[in-house]
């Protein structure tokens, strides 16, 4: 499903991603793990599109498409998802009518109907029930307010209406407590967990991966990936720490 070849990238005049090559398939969630610089949010923002980093090699084939050639939008109609390790606040925007209006967007991209005010709110009331999310905050300006925990719900709901064949998540464990991280991990199941679909699981923490339970778990160090195996790969660095694994 996404085919990453000798990808090189830059931020500014700094190249960051040296190489890099990854390949997952549908079904199949892949985590990532590596040492804080090697390379794990750069590579989750070249994928997303966004501005300030330039691809100087390699190519990334999402579905049979070149994901590069894309603008961010179509990547997002093309079924890609990125979640944020910070979501954004958006002030002045109610989240029932953000996620509307994106839903919609990318409907209309695939030639398919737009949802109706009573459709839409009937989704988004089954999603939220999969992230234990009271629809009240739904209502409320997009991430304002919001603690770490209710963000990253938030932004799994938004996941989970938005249904996309592909999610990049960005270390989404981060500020959660032990019960958030249980509903957050259970909602990526929940939502991602089929023969179509594929997750690239970015974190630096086993307790995530206790949840989602990964197929393949990857080291991304000095913008590469440098070693590829199962769960019990991501057990080890745990265990032992990236310079013990790697050496």
């Amino acid at each position: 499903m996404l085919e990453i070849t000798n990808l090189h990238a830059s931020v500014g005049d700094k190249p960051i991603l040296k190489g890099l090559t990854l390949e997952v398939p549908a079904g199949e969630v892949h985590a990532i793990m590596g040492p804080n610089g090697a390379g794990k949010s750069t590579l989750t923002n070249v994928l997303g599109g966004k501005p300030g980093y330039e691809v100087t090699e390699g190519s990334v084939t999402f579905r049979g498409e070149d994901l590069l050639a894309l603008e961010p939008h179509e990547r997002a109609a093309k079924g890609l998802f990125l979640g944020f390790q910070y979501p954004v606040e958006i002030p002045g925007v109610s989240n029932v009518q953000f996620l509307r209006e994106a839903l919609n967007a990318q409907r209309k991209a695939r030639g398919e109907e737009p949802l109706s005010g009573g459709e839409f709110l009937k989704l988004a009331k089954d999603k939220a029930a999969l992230l234990r999310m009271d629809m009240e905050m739904l209502k409320r300006q997009v991430n304002v307010g919001f603690s770490g925990g209710e963000k990253k719900r938030a932004e799994m709901v938004q996941m989970g209406i938005l249904d996309p064949a592909f999610a990049v998540l960005d270390e989404t464990d981060s500020g959660l407590d032990i019960d958030a991280l249980r509903i957050v991990g259970a909602g990526i199941n929940a939502i991602m967990r089929s023969p179509d679909k594929a997750v690239l699981l970015i974190t630096h923490y086993q307790r995530l991966l206790d949840v989602v339970k990964p197929d393949k778990v990857s080291i991304l160090a000095g913008g590469r990936i440098v070693e590829t195996g199962g769960p019990e790969l991501a057990l080890r660095l745990e265990a032992e720490g990236y310079d013990a694994v790697m050496a």
